[in-house]
């Protein structure tokens, strides 16, 4: 593909983008309060706005040591056990970023200083829904400079027994996800999205996670879901969801997997242009994909997106004739 796109060809390719050119943080500060899924503590946090290239940063007010920031990044990943925790070299950690940074990536927020009093994000109510209602009542603003896309220009794939995960060249960022469990209630479920703030909202954010009665107590006596009910997870019992309001959607298991690959993704650093593809995965591979991608420097670039440029230099043909 050469020089600029025309016609309704092109319109539907840049609609298929559906990303914003230009980096955005909130307009307001606000705050909300919650339990923590795993710790049980009852936390407070607050969303301030952020400078340009700022990126996302969590912000712990209850310790003392120096370092209190953590940088959302995959390389800051320090354990994918039953939800995704950040680490700074301090060994200040943040807890269960899933959620909300699946709520920044779906709102294209670049830019923020996520303020804890405690380990963990709060949980909500399983979802990402009451943090993109949070990121609505702030207001967003758009900053003078360029988001940076991570564009990916060949394959990666990570493995670990039948579950993979895989990231490959594509015009916008997409997910096409398979989840198989062992019980009538989830069954085989697939999604497949082209990722954008319309489809997050209406499609994905919605969708809460979800546990197993007969896992409750080894996780209990391993110190998580201590926060854990059925407020904020879906219980299912054998071949039975618990949960009296029942589900949100027919699939809601594939579609909050879909939520938290997301989160897991926007790790990267900047929005993804590439196609993502899971079956069975989880926390752990979606971390293990993002470190194979950027070991491997042939695999991808990174991209200002200005308004200015053509849809043809997203492609990595385009990108090595002019490297």
């Amino acid at each position: 593909m050469q020089g600029e796109i025309e016609g309704s060809e092109g319109m539907e390719k840049l609609s298929k983008l559906a990303v914003s050119s230009w980096q955005h943080t909130l307009k307001t500060s606000i705050c909300c309060c919650g339990v923590g899924l795993h710790t049980g503590d009852k936390i407070t946090m607050e969303l301030h706005p952020a400078a340009a290239n700022t990126g996302i940063v969590f912000r712990r007010t209850d310790v003392a040591k120096p370092q209190r920031d953590v940088h959302a990044r995959y390389d800051n990943v320090g354990s994918t056990n039953m939800c995704t925790m950040l680490v700074n070299a301090d060994g200040v950690s943040v807890s269960t970023v899933e959620h909300l940074m699946a709520a920044l990536s779906g709102c294209e927020i670049d830019n923020v200083l996520v303020v804890l009093n405690g380990p963990e994000v709060p949980i909500m109510d399983g979802s990402a829904e009451p943090f993109v209602f949070l990121i609505e009542c702030a207001g967003t603003i758009e900053l003078d400079e360029p988001r940076q896309a991570i564009q990916v220009l060949h394959p990666v794939m990570v493995q670990d027994g039948n579950s993979v995960a895989r990231l490959e060249p594509a015009d916008c960022f997409s997910i096409e996800f398979g989840i198989d469990f062992d019980s009538a209630a989830i069954g085989q479920q697939n999604f497949n999205m082209d990722v954008s703030p319309n489809t997050f909202k209406t499609d994905i954010s919605r969708a809460r996670t979800f546990g197993f009665l007969h896992e409750v107590e080894a996780l209990r006596n391993a110190g998580l879901g201590q926060g854990g009910s059925l407020d904020n997870v879906i219980v299912v019992d054998g071949d039975k969801v618990m949960n009296s309001d029942g589900l949100r959607f027919d699939n809601e298991f594939v579609r909050h997997k879909v939520l938290d690959c997301i989160g897991d993704m926007y790790l990267a650093g900047g929005p993804l242009i590439g196609k993502f593809c899971g079956v069975r995965a989880g926390h752990a591979l979606h971390h293990r994909l993002l470190e194979a991608l950027f070991a491997e420097d042939a695999a991808w670039t990174t991209i200002a997106m200005d308004r200015r440029m053509p849809l043809a230099a997203w492609h990595p043909e385009t990108i090595a004739a002019t490297a």
